[in-house]
């Protein structure tokens, strides 16, 4: 089985025509009764040390209580598939669960939009019990996620820090009209879509890329969390943080929903204490331990200069912010929509 996943994960074509011609019983359908093993993928690689943190945490925890139970093989670093595969060879089958950035896969699973609308997640990271597992907001966000066979088993505890926007010493940006005309690397579509008005040219390049399209000019700035700027060294490249909170995201463990309800009782007493592991310590630890006491620190001594926004930014970008929030209500449903919006800001 083994060598039969990894063939298939090397060649993308062929695990989505694989997955058609199963149909929904998946690639798993011939193991799911024993369900021992367990093979997992994420894409960030050891430098990013806080996004690595709760992963390797997850995956020791099941490794140490699965016993007999389950067993586990885990890929970081892309090892078996890149970021952008992961998803698709969930939904085929081929991996049993994954780690994604909620931002990077909004387009594909709408609900998550709720961890990076602009307006919404300065809340919400404000507020982190709000996406606690029970909490309704995370049963609606498993609600929708279920109508696509995807289970989220746990937020990490809330959001990460937002992202902000960092610019080189050649374009630097102190405020929203700095923003105007500058080509900026962005990965949501939600920060993309806030700024559109101020007519910037939005480039989508992965993070490994980044450090060299900053060197050269390709970009004059890029929004990111500061695990992005430490784990790529992009501090030695940029020369203002203008912290106005554009985006977020959290890190989430994710699993077909047919996988998981299939699963023996036992197996999923060992995940589910994996899931709260993760819940309790992975948020927690990279917004109140390693971003203060490590990352922040080394970007302020590689001179970064730290802007705060205007109140006048911050009304221009939450009134920015309403036409996202509409677009989004469409993706997902008005009435979802609202209500997601609602429990995230603590209006119901």
């Amino acid at each position: 089985m083994q060598i039969t996943r990894r063939a298939l994960l090397k060649n993308s074509t062929l695990a989505s025509a694989s997955f058609a011609l199963i149909g929904g019983q998946s690639l798993f359908a011939g193991h799911a009764s024993a369900a021992t093993k367990f093979t997992g993928v994420y894409y960030i690689p050891p430098s990013y040390e806080a996004l690595s943190y709760g992963s390797d945490g997850f995956v020791d925890y099941l490794k140490k209580q699965g016993g007999d139970t389950l067993s586990v093989d885990y890929y970081h670093s892309g090892q078996l598939v890149k970021a952008d595969e992961q998803l698709p060879a969930l939904r085929a089958g081929a991996i049993d669960f994954m780690f994604h950035t909620t931002s990077y896969i909004t387009r594909s699973l709408p609900i998550l939009g709720i961890t990076g609308l602009p307006g919404v997640v300065d809340e919400l990271y404000r507020n982190p019990q709000r996406l606690a597992k029970g909490s309704p907001l995370m049963e609606l966000i498993n609600e929708e996620l279920a109508k696509d066979n995807i289970y989220m088993l746990t937020a990490g505890g809330g959001i990460l820090q937002p992202e902000f926007i960092w610019s080189t010493a050649a374009s630097p940006i102190r405020s929203l009209d700095d923003v105007r005309g500058k080509k900026i690397r962005i990965v949501s579509f939600e920060a993309t879509s806030a700024l559109k008005p101020f007519n910037i040219a939005a480039v989508r390049i992965s993070s490994s890329e980044t450090y060299m399209a900053l060197e050269r000019g390709t970009i004059d700035a890029a929004v990111a969390n500061i695990s992005t700027i430490y784990g790529r060294s992009l501090q030695e490249q940029l020369k203002v943080c203008y912290e106005l909170p554009m985006t977020s995201f959290t890190v989430a463990p994710f699993m077909l929903r047919s996988r998981w309800d299939a699963l023996e009782d036992d197996a999923k007493q060992v995940i589910e204490g994996a899931a709260q592991w993760y819940e309790e310590n992975f948020a927690s630890y990279c917004n109140d331990v390693i971003y203060p006491n490590k990352y922040w620190p080394a970007v302020q001594e590689a001179g970064v200069e730290v802007v705060l926004p205007s109140e006048e930014d911050l009304a221009t970008y939450r009134e920015s912010s309403q036409a996202v929030w509409e677009e989004w209500k469409e993706q997902v449903g008005k009435e979802v929509g609202e209500k997601a919006i609602s429990l995230a800001l603590g209006q119901i």
